[in-house]
């Protein structure tokens, strides 16, 4: 696949990424304050925010691809959405069904962050 073809993919994934935070987040403000307490619509929030910071991440990284080999592209792209999901999704699971085994998994999302922004710092160290 050629590296046009996969940075127009990073931006597609940014960008659906961002518009599904923009709906999660409506949801969780505008469909969840009668049914949840305040501390699990707080970590609802919480989820959105890093939702949307990490979307962020990814389009941003997509903004610099050229300057990075494909390898760490794919590490830092990856590493974002699989913080997404574990973290985020995790947040938003747990609020809604109150099965504590979604909270438990949501810091191997956090890590994944973590990690994402350190090969981010890497590649940016060994940038061409």
């Amino acid at each position: 696949m050629s590296t046009k073809m996969q940075a127009n993919k990073t931006w597609a994934l940014g960008a659906a990424l961002l518009a599904l935070a923009v709906m999660i987040g409506a949801f969780g403000a505008h469909g969840l304050q009668k049914f949840v307490t305040p501390d699990k619509l707080i970590t609802f929030e919480t989820g959105v925010r890093y939702h949307f910071y990490h979307s962020l991440g990814i389009l941003f990284f997509a903004a610099f691809r050229d300057l990075y080999s494909p390898k760490k592209t794919n590490l830092v792209t990856g590493a974002f959405l699989t913080g997404i999901l574990l973290f985020s999704f995790n947040c938003y699971l747990y609020v809604l069904t109150d099965i504590k085994t979604f909270a438990m998994i949501v810091p191997v999302g956090g890590t994944m962050f973590i990690v994402g922004w350190l090969a981010f710092a890497w590649s940016a160290l060994k940038a061409r």
